[in-house]
């Protein structure tokens, strides 16, 4: 069965960046469809992390006090350890803080998360439809994208013949993920480095009764991989490690086979967390994907455009993926309502051509701290040095920290000054990065 459904914008994919983007335009009147493959709430392969600088947004979106209701714990800096037994702390400090901006993250599941952020974009008037498979981008005969083909899942059982539907749109946005259907039929997926060193896995698990967490992320850093701990609220914590794909690979990419060998290899989390009466709630496996992160050559094409990990695919524990898929959003929607206005289809064009640059803009810092911290990460030795450099160097420690979690801006990192002092011998006390 064939039927047509139109929109003036189509969204693919209901999490973060497709919910952020689907609120942007509904609430100036926009008619957009949201479409998500699967069902929301479901598993996801992520560290559960929201950076204090996404609570502007989600207030703006009035979703800040429903995620603070559903049990989100607060999350104030970050701990490191390195390889060698190394050990600094960074915290959220003010002094970098923009308006609307609170001095603490937040840790709640994406389970929870996702369906918060999908209610406020059907508040503001968006339609949502889940259980709805992308498979096809449909095109004119000038090839600008107008639609695209779905397969309805909900109720068909396998072998049963799914209600096919075109969905006509001014505009596609592709907001489904690193593995973007639309990426991929545009031809403009991210790109990422070639070689095996440069993949990584990542295993995300939650599980009751890990011992003393606190309100800091805590990051094992080891020469095989590395490994993060939050606590996500109501006595859980989630647990992302992630580990060369070509390691993996020679075993086992089972998520529960793999975690258990983790915590037996590595007993400075294990013994946390494989404890009497822990209790795992699930585990999920994603990648192979780039240790560095990776982003698109550009995130538009013509009637189409890309935001969240479908255009940019964060380097892993980096923290700021949720932020900057939201943050996507919030600058993807004015340029989209501008093309929808344009009296032609080379003034949309340009429209969209805009938001490539304010895009670009607006990361451009944040890509080098990914490379920067991916490669650290990435580098055992190196991270034993940055470890007993900033042991006592709290303001610097601090820097990493806010610039690690884009609480305060990757440009304040990236300076030449600064990178020198991060790597330098330890000259005794605080110490000050503007020194």
């Amino acid at each position: 069965m064939t039927s047509t459904l139109r929109a003036d914008v189509v969204v693919v994919g209901g999490g973060p960046a497709g919910a952020a983007t689907a609120w942007a335009l509904a609430r100036n009147g926009v008619d957009v469809l949201v479409l998500d493959r699967a069902h929301v709430p479901r598993p996801t392969a992520c560290a559960d992390y929201v950076s204090p600088q996404a609570t502007r947004l989600l207030s703006a979106m009035g979703a800040l006090e429903a995620i603070e209701g559903a049990g989100a714990a607060p999350v104030t800096g970050m701990t490191i350890r390195s390889p060698s037994g190394g050990r600094f702390h960074g915290r959220f400090v003010a002094r970098a803080v923009t308006a609307g901006v609170r001095t603490n993250g937040l840790a709640l599941q994406r389970e929870r998360l996702d369906p918060i952020l999908l209610d406020r974009a059907r508040a503001a008037g968006a339609r949502v439809r889940t259980g709805v498979d992308v498979g096809d981008l449909v095109r004119d005969a000038t090839g600008r994208v107008i639609g695209v083909r779905v397969h309805d899942t909900g109720g068909a059982k396998d072998g049963e013949a799914r209600a096919l539907r075109t969905v006509e749109a001014r505009i596609v946005v592709g907001a489904d993920g690193r593995d973007s259907v639309v990426a991929q039929q545009l031809g403009i997926s991210p790109r990422a480095p070639h070689g095996a060193h440069a993949r990584r896995m990542a295993f995300v698990a939650h599980q009751h009764g890990v011992k003393a967490m606190g309100a800091s992320r805590e990051l094992y850093c080891f020469a095989d991989g590395y490994c993060e701990l939050i606590n996500v609220g109501e006595g859980i914590t989630s647990i992302t490690i992630v580990a060369p794909a070509a390691l993996v690979l020679r075993g086992s990419a089972d998520p529960e086979g793999f975690v258990a060998r983790w915590f037996a290899t590595h007993p400075q989390v294990g013994s946390r967390c494989a404890v009497s009466g822990a209790r795992s709630i699930e585990r999920v496996a994603a990648g192979p994907f780039a240790a560095c992160g990776a982003h698109a050559r550009r995130a538009w094409a013509p009637g189409a455009a890309l935001v969240g990990d479908a255009a940019d695919s964060p380097a892993p524990v980096i923290g700021a993926g949720i932020y900057a898929a939201l943050r996507g959003g919030e600058i993807l929607g004015p340029y989209l309502f501008e093309a929808l206005r344009a009296q032609s289809p080379t003034r949309a064009d340009h429209a969209l051509e805009a938001y490539e640059r304010s895009r670009a803009h607006e990361f451009a810092a944040r890509w080098r701290v990914e490379r920067l911290i991916g490669a650290a990460l990435s580098a055992p030795a190196l991270m034993d040095r940055l470890a007993r450099s900033l042991e006592q160097r709290h303001d610097l420690a601090d820097l990493l920290v806010g610039a690690f979690d884009g609480f305060v801006p990757a440009r304040a990192l990236v300076r030449p000054g600064v990178l020198r002092q991060l790597f330098a011998p330890p000259i005794g006390g605080g110490g000050s990065y503007d020194d």
